[in-house]
């Protein structure tokens, strides 16, 4: 990790990097917390411009991680680095921009940052022509506080539960809000905007879903650091895993 840090930090078009130990982190770390990556993902913009990854880690292996990151929308580029070359064809398969073999010189790592650029500028170019089309993706949901109407914007909602016609969203500043819409609008509503139902009861972001375990009567997932565990129930639990996977991908 040091030397690809170092390489990375050598290149004038590298700004910020995030440093993860394993697939695990990487994901909660991206999912949820730090200030500039939560600014990002709230103007519509994926939580990283690129992920540099091992293929083979501890825990969840690059490929995993990778599937993971491919449910995102919009998703982060994917470079994978490693010094096996068994794994290049399901890389690129999963889209991944370049495979880098162990070890590499600068200017290899250069060669993969110029075909970085250049996705994101044909990524910049595809999204002002839709920006022309449609402005303002994210949508605003109105809330009544005493007399005042405040203004939640969907990007702030980690979670949404059902209380009868109405739905309770959970938003990331820890907050919560009373709506009178039903849940299984919300769902219909949402689902292209990467919001997955688990329950009959909850409706979580998938971005922020950090672990899928097996817990006492079922299946559980775990949301950011571990502050939240909601059930997922059995009817729920094959979509759900598609959606973790990449097997169903969000518009």
């Amino acid at each position: 990790m040091e030397m690809l840090t170092h390489r990375l930090e050598n290149n004038p078009h590298v700004g910020k990097i995030f440093n993860a130990v394993d697939a695990s982190e990487a994901l909660r770390f991206i999912s949820y917390g730090h200030p500039i990556l939560e600014e990002r993902k709230a103007g519509g913009l994926p939580p990283v411009d690129v992920v540099f990854a091992d293929i083979h880690m501890p825990g969840l292996t690059g490929m995993e991680m990778a599937r993971v990151f491919a449910a995102l929308n919009p998703a982060p580029l994917l470079v994978f680095v490693s010094g096996h070359t068994d794994e290049a064809v399901n890389a690129f398969d999963l889209g991944a921009v370049d495979y880098i073999l162990k070890p590499y010189e600068q200017p290899r790592l250069d060669k993969s940052i110029d075909r970085v650029l250049e996705k994101l500028r044909e990524r910049a170019d595809d999204n002002g022509a839709v920006e022309q089309l449609v402005p303002g993706d994210d949508e605003v949901i109105p809330v009544e506080l005493a007399g005042t109407t405040k203004l939640i914007q969907r990007a702030q909602v980690r979670w949404v539960e059902a209380q009868g016609d109405y739905a309770r969203l959970y938003t990331t500043d820890g907050a919560s809000h009373l709506v009178r819409i039903p849940l299984a609008q919300l769902e219909e509503r949402w689902g292209r905007a990467g919001f997955v139902r688990i329950h009959r009861s909850y409706l979580v972001a998938l971005r922020l879903i950090t672990e899928l375990r097996m817990g006492q009567g079922g299946y559980q997932v775990v949301l950011g650091n571990g502050e939240k565990v909601l059930p997922v129930s059995r009817r729920h639990t094959r979509e759900l895993k598609d959606r973790l996977t990449g097997g169903v991908r969000n518009g």
